[in-house]
């Protein structure tokens, strides 16, 4: 491509109108990428966050791109918001129906939803209640939060994308190469997957041990990995999600469950804890039925035994 078409194919991408719903940890990140690109980017919001961002505008701190600032008008709830091109969903799981009412009237057939959330069936949610627009799945591998200021923290040196559409018609193809091209102009990494569903279930199996076991001990990723009894729950916890995955046809190998397993006993970090045990130790919502309701739900509907994860799913529940 000669630079005057490039040139043209980028004013292209940044006339596209493009929001994100949902600005904590994850949206803030996306948000504070994308805007450095599309100054009229709109943020979804509501409540004191809505507030903070109106007022401060939203600050992130990144430790793999560095400090931004976005400052932007288009800030608002999403039954405010006009027509988008692209909305990029970052929502708690328990929030996902009330945002899709929120912006069914900004979606077109033209629309494509990125939802980049916890779990396994966002994508399928959505497509179920708003029956218009593309949705492309994604997944995200971040550490980020808000901070007490209101400011968005993204920790370590990666923040990455998987994105994709299971069996793709034409029309899909081209809203996964439209979000990839956007992607790539906002500088966020991510990579285009021709088995998404597979890539989705990788981590959710992570977080089915990593998000469960944190929370119900309330401990660190140290704390779990030095004691014998609670490693080998980990490990019970990654392989009884992978009997769910692979029962449900989800092409997950063994190869997979012992990469998940690996990163456990030698690469996360000591003090790590997790979104959930966060939120629980908080008394916030929180995204027990995500992580951990629904692989015991999968598993008694297909008849496999998951005593582990069934033993945390009780726990979990009393504690809120």
């Amino acid at each position: 491509m000669n630079e005057g078409a490039e040139d043209m194919s980028q004013q292209r991408l940044q006339d596209k109108k493009i929001a994100v719903a949902g600005i904590g940890g994850v949206g803030g990140y996306l948000a504070g990428m994308l805007g450095r690109v599309w100054p009229d980017l709109t943020l979804i919001a509501r409540g004191k966050r809505l507030e903070t961002l109106r007022g401060k505008g939203l600050v992130l701190h990144s430790d793999y791109k560095g400090e931004i600032a976005v400052k932007t008008g288009n800030v608002m709830p999403a039954d405010e918001m006009g027509e988008q091109d692209v909305i990029f969903v970052c929502v708690k799981n328990y929030s996902l129906e009330q945002v899709c009412e929120g912006i069914k009237d900004s979606v077109t057939e033209n629309t494509i939803i990125v939802p980049v959330m916890n779990g396994v069936d966002p994508g399928e949610r959505i497509r179920r209640i708003l029956d218009k627009g593309t949705v492309v799945d994604s997944l995200i591998y971040i550490v980020s939060f808000i901070g007490e200021d209101g400011s968005v923290i993204q920790q370590g040196d990666f923040a990455s994308l998987r994105i994709g559409i299971q069996n793709p018609d034409e029309k899909g193809r081209k809203a996964v190469q439209a979000v990839s091209e956007i992607l790539s102009l906002a500088d966020i990494d991510h990579k285009v997957s021709s088995d998404i569903q597979a890539e989705i279930w990788k981590k959710y199996i992570l977080n089915c041990a990593y998000n469960v076991e944190t929370a119900f001990y309330d401990r660190t990723i140290g704390q779990l990995r030095e004691d014998p009894v609670t490693a080998a729950q980990y490990e019970a916890l990654v392989q009884e999600a992978g009997q769910v995955a692979k029962a449900k046809g989800v092409a997950v190998t063994q190869e997979h469950l012992d990469a998940i397993l690996y990163r456990f006993h030698h690469e996360l970090a000591d003090g790590a804890t997790s979104s959930l045990q966060r939120d629980i130790r908080a008394g916030k919502p929180a995204e027990i039925e995500t992580f951990s309701g629904y692989i015991v739900r999968e598993a008694n509907r297909l008849g496999i035994s998951v005593p582990v994860s069934m033993k945390m799913y009780e726990g979990l529940k009393n504690e809120i």
